[in-house]
């Protein structure tokens, strides 16, 4: 199992502490430091469409030029996470029964418990 994210996310923070209270083994992408791959992106957009996996809440996504934020699809969506992983919603993990993305405790219990 894989968790992608930001260690100083308070939303990351609480799964990593919901995993670490279930004793469920995970590896921690960090985007800053290990970055954000494309070709990773698209597949979690195919998974669970771009829409889901954009953060337009974020404040990286809010302070974005007008320009890059006017006629978004999936391909624009894509290469504007891959370039600011910060607007990737957080945290995104990949089990072996698919894709959570954003934390949820009960969507996460029904998915690893």
């Amino acid at each position: 199992m894989i968790l992608y994210g930001i260690p100083n996310c308070d939303t990351v923070k609480k799964a990593r502490v919901w995993l670490d209270g279930r004793g469920l083994a995970y590896t921690f992408h960090d985007y800053k430091k290990q970055g954000a791959d494309a070709g990773k992106i698209a597949q979690w957009c195919g998974a669970a469409g771009w829409e889901k996996v954009l953060n337009r809440a974020g404040t990286t996504f809010r302070k974005l030029p007008d320009a890059d934020k006017a006629g978004l699809d999936e391909a624009k969506a894509i290469s504007l996470m891959a370039a600011n992983p910060s607007c990737i919603k957080r945290p995104i993990v990949e089990h072996p029964g698919g894709l959570l993305v954003g934390f949820k405790a009960d969507e996460w219990e029904a998915a690893l418990a």
